[in-house]
């Protein structure tokens, strides 16, 4: 399946996400997409848009090459643009954030700004720069926008000081509890990180936004995560790293207390299973096998409202 022709050899996709266009039939259609909307800079709107955020989500991968995904807070205006290809991200390091090991100075990651209330999100991705704790510059491999689709509108408040860490200590474990089972099977949103090494030794890590109705996800007794994929962009990032690369790492908000719930592990995609009859909307299905989890309560400064779409655009009008 992931065979490369040579018409394949100057695609702007590689070739997991090539595999994934080529089992719809849309290799020709996404190839002018891909060199228009992937660039290898910020647009100004893009410059303009992170610095509005109060938080960021991350991807990152350890130095076992795990990949983790997590979600930072602080004030807007902690991340700035200088240049189109430089975004500048105060932040300080957490040593209780398992994707924090990623984030050395020369490590490849990824950024998803999600603005919940207007449903705007765009991503990017890049490699870090670091000269202290407190911030890294990351000079940009990859950017660009997407859909709003499965985005639940919320809104949010700040419960306390970004700049003061929780005092709960983190929860590890190698298998979901009560708790955790009911985070996951009570979300309409996690995120997602993944990433493929490319031909020319650059590592290109993903991360992106997943949204449905609340229990899309499904927890089995062993704790292995069934989750639908439904139409999108086409672009395949997520789906098209797995093939190259099953390793996926998610992270599920409780966004009424600001629990954190992160876990790494084995991710198989299913094209074509009958299961997938069962999940409405859904394409084709992946099935996620976590190995590490880490439980952080409390872990947010943010707390959130979910906002219905009429109410909201009422409220702006």
């Amino acid at each position: 399946m992931l065979e490369q022709t040579r018409e394949d050899a100057t695609s702007p996709w590689h070739q997991g996400e090539l595999a994934m266009q080529r089992s719809v039939g849309v290799v020709e259609r996404m190839d002018g997409p891909g060199r228009n909307f992937v660039r290898k800079a910020m647009p100004e709107q893009h410059r303009a848009f992170f610095p509005m955020l109060p938080f960021i989500v991350l991807g990152a991968v350890d130095t076992k090459g795990d990949v983790w995904a997590t979600v930072r807070a602080a004030r807007p205006g902690f991340m700035s643009s200088p240049d189109p290809e430089s975004l500048d991200v105060d932040l300080p390091r957490d040593p209780a954030d398992p994707a924090d090991a990623g984030m050395e100075d020369g490590d490849a990651i990824a950024m998803l700004g999600i603005q919940l209330e207007t449903r705007r999100r765009n991503r990017l991705n890049g490699v870090i720069r670091r000269t202290d704790a407190e911030a890294f510059r990351l000079r940009v491999g990859q950017s660009f926008g997407n859909c709003p689709q499965y985005i639940q509108p919320r809104t949010s408040v700040f419960v306390r000081d970004p700049d003061r860490p929780t005092e709960v200590a983190p929860l590890h474990s190698g298998h979901l509890d009560h708790r955790m089972r009911g985070m996951i099977e009570g979300a309409d949103t996690f995120f997602v990180a993944s990433y493929v090494d490319r031909d020319n030794g650059e590592r290109q890590v993903d991360v992106s936004h997943r949204g449905g109705d609340v229990g899309f996800v499904r927890a089995s007794a062993d704790g292995v995560l069934t989750v639908p994929d439904f139409s999108g962009n086409r672009f395949f990032n997520t789906l098209g790293n797995f093939l190259v690369n099953p390793k996926a790492g998610l992270v599920f908000v409780d966004f009424e207390t600001g629990d954190m719930l992160q876990l790494a592990g084995k991710v198989e995609v299913l094209l074509d299973s009958p299961e997938v009859t069962s999940f409405e909307r859904a394409e084709r299905l992946w099935r996620f096998t976590p190995e590490e989890i880490v439980l952080r309560p409390d872990a947010l400064p943010l707390r959130w409202r979910k906002e219905s779409a009429d109410l909201l655009r009422r409220s702006r009008g």
